[in-house]
């Protein structure tokens, strides 16, 4: 099933916060489990989450590592409005640093983070090259990287499928926007080929359920 590119950011109020009220926590402390496992024992660092939407994942990695000081960037006002407030809430609003930009052209300084990671963002980019060298220039040398995102399923009836036996529960909206964000994402076939062009076979892209794959490692 060939692609079907989706909006890059989450502009409308309505769909920010009907993603920010979904329930999202069990997949976003694996996410955060995972990240950990790949990080070890790091008890200080510099991070960064590109496209964090309403924050969840930011704060959950900060309470895990106090020492960690993350800046989370969305190019959503509305999502990162979602994303102060729930700093504010967790009582990180020193820890938690939140930018208004592009994960395609942050304007960040080359070489400052010790740890890159994201959440659900690459299939909302067409201009994948654009993205893949960008977090290559944030890293700094040896940075640990993990990117998550969904994979494209085989054919709509299968994406539908998908909707059907993990968002039956949600609004409506969310789900049409589940099954949009289905259609718009990458298959790891496609992502390893973004990930050869853009200089970074040192990451592996690999499925890890039967809807996600990630992209991990360490930066050379």
């Amino acid at each position: 099933m060939p692609r079907q590119p989706e909006p890059e950011a989450m502009d409308l109020a309505a769909e920010a916060e009907a993603y920010a009220k979904a329930d999202f926590a069990d997949v976003d402390q694996a996410f955060v489990e995972r990240l950990l496992e790949l990080a070890g024992h790091l008890p200080e660092a510099a991070a960064v989450d590109l496209g964090t939407g309403p924050g969840d994942i930011p704060v959950r990695v900060a309470l895990a590592r106090p020492g960690w000081r993350v800046l989370a960037v969305d190019a959503s006002a509305a999502m990162l409005g979602f994303a102060r407030r729930a700093a504010e809430d967790a009582g990180l609003a020193e820890r938690i640093e939140l930018l208004l930009g592009d994960a395609k052209a942050t304007g960040l300084p080359a070489a400052a983070f010790d740890v890159i990671f994201s959440n659900s963002i690459l299939h909302h980019i067409s201009e994948v090259d654009r993205f893949w060298g960008e977090l290559r220039r944030l890293g700094r040398g040896g940075a640990i990287v993990l990117l998550r995102d969904l994979a494209r399923p085989p054919s709509e009836a299968a994406a539908r499928r998908i909707v059907d036996r993990y968002a039956s529960g949600e609004s409506a909206l969310l789900q049409e926007e589940f099954y949009r964000s289905l259609l718009s994402s990458y298959t790891v076939e496609e992502v390893a080929g973004q990930l050869d062009r853009a200089g970074l076979a040192m990451l592996e892209a690999a499925m890890v359920t039967d809807r996600h794959l990630d992209v991990f490692g360490r930066l050379p």
